[in-house]
């Protein structure tokens, strides 16, 4: 395996470049840019490469399919860390290209749900097709392939473009989440701040399964940050959830919380666990009554004295 080796969605240029630049490792290390999410993370498994950069989620769309179907489906792979990105477009076009001539314009699928309204104002009749990455939007443009891109105003100058307007956003404070993969390991010690991420199968689709399994966080205080359905492809109806959970998974709740679902799920897969961006200690919501360790501990306790006719 390559430890010096990170893989990202590529080409260059993207956000998620953007955003492995942001982590203080990337500066000793080799950055691959690969062609999808599925080769940024087969590069890992084949060890090709030590890790991955991929997007996970954006504020706008919601999760980025891609990444979590890879995440639940072949061979495992650990979320070691994330990233948050403040996301803003800019409208990439050939030097002297002006709105006016604009009729074609490309970008990733998930750009498109945040440049809607401004397409609709700006660009009424200029027909749309999605690109592998912003970035790739951007090559193609330079290419003659499209008239105009959506992607940071920082790939301007690696295709050779100018920026025709920036600060697109349908939304204001729009950011995308992206996560670093490897292979599973030990997770980092809890920080006090933190995020678990799990992938649950429902064993039978039956009035309330899912109540069962979102009950398993409920009842320990674990609240829920994100949790997205997925097709297992096993047929009409059948799914798997994504689900992002408050702490780690050494706290006594979040740990309780897995074995339960481990009893009543069919298949669990743990992601990993690991420090929330941007969020320090502090910051983070008191935890409510009876939801410690120290309570978790002090209930066992009394258990055993209660089965040892001591209580």
């Amino acid at each position: 395996m390559s430890a010096t080796r990170y893989t990202y969605l590529g080409p260059e240029g993207t956000f998620t470049e953007a955003a492995l630049r942001t982590l203080p490792e990337a500066a000793t290390r080799e950055l691959i840019p690969m062609v999808s999410v599925p080769a940024a993370l087969d590069a890992v498994r084949n060890g090709e490469a030590a890790a991955a950069l991929v997007p996970i989620e954006n504020s706008v769309e919601g999760g980025v399919t891609a990444t979590l179907d890879e995440l639940a489906s072949g061979e495992p792979l650990m979320i070691y860390r994330e990233v948050l990105l403040p996301i803003a477009f800019a409208l990439l076009v050939r030097p002297g290209t002006t709105l006016g001539e604009v009729k074609t314009v490309t970008g990733h699928p998930v750009a498109q749900p945040q440049v809607r309204n401004w397409l609709r104002a700006h660009l009424p009749d200029a027909l749309w097709e999605s690109a592998a990455s912003n970035a790739d939007g951007a090559r193609l443009v330079q290419e003659g392939r499209f008239d105009a891109a959506f992607a940071g105003e920082f790939a301007a100058t690696t295709y050779g473009l100018e920026a025709l307007v920036t600060e697109i956003h349908d939304a204001e404070n729009a950011e995308t989440r992206f996560v670093l993969v490897g292979r599973p390991a030990r997770p980092a010690a809890p920080t006090g701040a933190d995020k678990t991420s799990v992938v649950l199968w429902l064993g039978d689709d039956h009035p309330g399964a899912l109540l069962e399994l979102l009950q398993e966080f409920a009842v320990r205080g674990v609240n829920l940050m994100l949790i997205q359905s997925r097709p297992t492809g096993a047929g009409i109806g059948n799914y798997c959830f994504a689900v992002d959970a408050e702490g780690h998974i050494s706290d006594r709740r979040v740990g309780e919380a897995l074995m339960g679902l481990k009893r009543i799920c069919p298949k669990v897969r743990f992601l990993g666990s690991y420090p929330r961006a941007g969020v320090v200690v502090k910051d983070v919501a008191p935890l409510r009554r009876g939801t410690s360790d120290a309570e978790f501990m002090a209930a066992s306790d009394w258990l055993a004295r209660a089965q040892d006719g001591r209580a």
